[in-house]
């Protein structure tokens, strides 16, 4: 199934789960931000919005796919944890994705910086990978993951955007072509096609029960 997504939705609320905080942010501060947990922020629209817990599944799912990459001889530090990406979108200032796959100059553009990010004037990585949170057509965390990030990911120009829905038991590769990313999505014992690495022999179901 290949479904492209290339328009700006328009019933999308642009804040979800907002933090109390003082005055807007801007991106600069937003980097530097530390209130001394572990929990994970995206900046939209100037206003911190957590990404909640991530579930048992997902956290299996992230530290399976970067051993498989591992494996493909990807070396460690091209894969890219807690490290965010500028946007340039009316919902979010950067994205927090959950995984990213570098290429050698996106890589070298990010390397030993005290706060991690990718920005728009530098070098795109491989691969963005995104855990989708559960929610429906509607919710803030559907439009989110499905409306917003593809947009935002394809203005960027990153040529493969990953998302993998535990929840609809499917795993969608979107290839960016002319501008907008083309989606396939993989189920069962399908094989993840992935351009940036035909080596890749995974099946859809092995990514997706890897908590069973």
């Amino acid at each position: 199934m290949t479904i492209s997504y290339g328009s700006t939705p328009t019933n999308a609320n642009p804040i979800a789960n907002p933090i109390a905080t003082q005055c807007r942010m801007t991106l600069a501060e937003y980097l530097v931000y530390d209130d001394g947990t572990d929990a994970r922020y995206e900046l939209e629209n100037g206003v911190l919005v957590t990404m909640g817990t991530e579930s048992t599944v997902n956290t299996a799912i992230f530290s399976f796919l970067f051993a498989v990459f591992l494996g493909l001889g990807i070396e460690p530090q091209r894969l890219g944890v807690k490290q965010k990406v500028e946007v340039r979108s009316r919902y979010a200032s950067a994205r927090d994705p959950d995984l990213l796959i570098h290429s050698i100059e996106s890589r070298l553009a990010i390397k030993g910086r005290s706060q991690a990010c990718l920005f728009l004037d530098e070098p795109n990585p491989l691969i963005v990978i995104e855990m989708v949170l559960p929610g429906g057509e509607g919710t803030e965390n559907y439009q989110r993951d499905y409306e917003q990030k593809p947009i935002e990911y394809a203005d960027r120009g990153i040529a493969e955007f990953w998302q993998v829905d535990a929840a609809r038991s499917w795993v969608r590769v979107g290839v960016l072509v002319d501008g907008v990313y083309q989606f396939e999505t993989f189920q069962g014992d399908a094989i993840v096609v992935s351009p940036a690495f035909p080596e890749l022999k995974l099946k859809a179901l092995a990514v997706l029960a890897v908590d069973d």
